[in-house]
């Protein structure tokens, strides 16, 4: 027993959690196409077989990873839209829920920023907004609704206000200024600005001509 080192053995479970962290660092540094199995289990100290058993590949790895990510953010955003009195409040409960996520989470945001797997139906950003867009929408109409304007163009203003606040996210990402609350009021401005000047009635005659 002299000079050896007793090391402690992971059940199952542990050794699945400790695969998923590292697989996320590693999904979140290299992107998915450069990531391969190997790199995970050299990352992990454990041969290439264990991460295959878990997972069954580097494809369910990320699917994994993707589907906790996108789980956080969908939580935090809809905990968001759910305790607003007013449209108002609501989109800034979501701007700031968003910025939250990408400043606690970076990580995770990176990955579904970066490349999918081709031809995956799960994991994309354009897909996680637009599951977030159809909650906008639906204050929306309700918004639009109360003023005597069509609900028609709900979808569109709620699809411009999600993608606003994610370009942004990615930009405030890299810079990581001004601070999050001040991001989030500066967009609840621009959104709710232009939302109470629409002239609603004026796009849809212009649109008839």
């Amino acid at each position: 027993m002299s000079g050896s080192v007793s090391r402690t053995r992971m059940t199952g479970a542990e050794r699945r959690e400790q695969l998923i962290g590292i697989g996320r660092a590693t999904f979140a540094d290299l992107g998915y196409a450069a990531t391969s199995v190997e790199e995970i289990a050299e990352r992990a100290e454990v041969s290439k077989p264990i991460v295959y058993e878990h997972f069954g590949g580097k494809e369910g790895l990320y699917a994994v990873v993707v589907e906790r990510e996108v789980a956080r953010l969908t939580q935090l955003i809809t905990e968001g839209l759910d305790g607003a009195e007013h449209p108002r409040d609501a989109v800034q409960r979501a701007a700031d829920a968003f910025l939250e996520y990408i400043e606690t989470e970076r990580d995770g945001f990176r990955i579904l920023i970066r490349d999918a797997p081709v031809g995956a139906s799960r994991g994309s950003l354009p897909g996680l907004l637009g599951d977030i867009a159809k909650r906008a929408e639906a204050i929306l109409q309700r918004e639009f609704t109360a003023r005597g304007h069509e609900a028609a163009t709900a979808p569109l203003f709620a699809r411009a206000l999600v993608g606003m606040v994610a370009m942004v996210g990615q930009w405030w990402l890299e810079t990581g200024e001004p601070s999050r609350r001040e991001v989030a009021v500066h967009l609840t401005n621009l959104a709710w600005g232009g939302l109470r000047g629409l002239d609603l009635d004026g796009a849809s005659r212009y649109g008839r001509r």
